[in-house]
């Protein structure tokens, strides 16, 4: 065939991507094994009822064509109430795009900000796919890692380290994903000064706000941020929706009016009956309570079995969808510990080194099972790290 763009061959590097564990797991499992899954972040559990009766009946009352570039006017509008109440500051539909996803809106947001050349630092531990957001936009980026004796907390001093005259924007996650870390607002007010004074973009994936282990913290509230803050969300975590692909990008009503021309040359607008759907889950809250006291309630079960655990220790793990565990004293490697684990106690979980060095001799425990197995899971792991010990020394 013809010769592909250095654009899209260059997306993801070739190698391993630290997924392997996790398909061997899924894979097994699916061949019959006893096998369980810790290694994913979907939702054990179906979307609300009640949201699945909306789009049914959007559907049948002709919902099926196309829609406005930056969403339907009532979605937008939802979309911006959700906006005031995750960051706290008055958000209108003219300041919000809707968009197929989390992920769409952090590559529309990344599109937004970086020309090709121009230079981002990603805090680490990140969400899988960040490093080659960037990629797909022709940016070279650094990521900046947060020490595991913090507690995943984001360090100014090292930020400022990682500052190029080209550097044009930071990218954080809080609630984070691996971590479950949520950033104080001493370490985020540091960084919003750090965006002040060299006049840089800050993305601030939150799309696990609701799940937070206490009040959450948008960095979009913080004095002179809202003028370059970009809000990544999405209705996949809160309200029990992954597969629906609905997320929303929140920023400057200037910036939010380029980014419709981005819709137009990619999504060319979205589903009408999801978007109605989404609108009414969004104005009803349908989901959000129950699915953020589920994954609190399993936090504290995890976090609970876990303690007392020799050479395991439980680090952030605050919010969010997962529990981060530091096996390092065991077993510095931590993917060979997880193929071990899944080996001898068929329990898969993901290496942590997966999501950047600051993460490695750790196991990201995913919270997306019942109570009952998040119990057997860490009743295996207890055995296993005992064994493991025996067997090391």
């Amino acid at each position: 065939m013809p010769r592909p763009s250095s654009r899209i061959s260059g997306i993801v590097p070739s190698g391993k991507d630290g997924w392997e564990v996790h398909f061997a797991a899924w894979t097994r499992k699916e061949a019959g094994e006893d096998i369980i899954v810790l290694s994913v972040g979907d939702h054990d559990f179906d979307t609300p009822a009640q949201t699945i009766e909306a789009c049914v009946t959007a559907v049948r009352a002709s919902n099926h064509h196309y829609t406005p570039l930056p969403g339907l006017p009532r979605l937008r509008k939802a979309m911006a109430a959700a906006s005031t109440a995750c960051s706290g500051v008055a958000t209108n539909p003219d300041q919000v795009i809707a968009t197929p996803g989390g992920q769409a809106a952090l590559y529309a947001a990344v599109q937004a900000v970086l020309d090709q050349g121009d230079h981002a630092i990603v805090v680490a531990p990140y969400y899988a796919t960040y490093p080659n957001t960037f990629s797909a936009a022709g940016a070279d980026f650094t990521v900046v890692e947060t020490p595991a004796e913090d507690g995943f907390q984001p360090r100014a001093a090292d930020i400022r380290a990682a500052l190029r005259p080209n550097t044009r924007a930071i990218l954080i996650n809080t609630p984070n994903n691996p971590t479950g870390a949520v950033y104080s607002r001493q370490r985020l007010e540091e960084l919003a000064h750090i965006c002040r004074e060299h006049d840089l973009w800050l993305l601030s994936d939150e799309v696990y706000w609701t799940l937070g282990g206490g009040e959450h913290i948008s960095p979009r509230a913080l004095p002179g941020m809202a003028e370059r803050t970009l809000v990544i969300n999405s209705m996949s975590k809160s309200h029990g929706m992954t597969g629906w692909r609905m997320g929303w990008l929140t920023g400057p009503e200037e910036m939010i009016s380029l980014l419709t021309n981005l819709n137009l040359v990619t999504t060319y607008g979205l589903p009408a009956f999801i978007s109605i759907a989404c609108a009414e889950a969004l104005e009803n809250g349908y989901g959000v309570k129950a699915i953020a006291e589920r994954y609190a309630a399993r936090r504290t079960v995890v976090v609970d079995a876990m303690r007392g655990m020799d050479n395991v220790t439980v680090r952030g793990s605050e919010g969010g969808m997962y529990v981060m565990l530091d096996i390092s004293a065991l077993e510095p490697d931590d993917e060979k510990f997880a193929w071990a684990l899944l080996d001898k106690e068929k329990v898969g979980v993901m290496p942590g080194s997966s999501f950047g060095e600051a993460a490695a001799g750790h196991i990201r425990v995913s919270l997306c099972q019942p109570e009952a197995v998040l119990l057997e899971a860490a009743l295996r792991l207890r055995r296993f790290a005992s064994t493991y010990r025996r067997e090391a020394a």
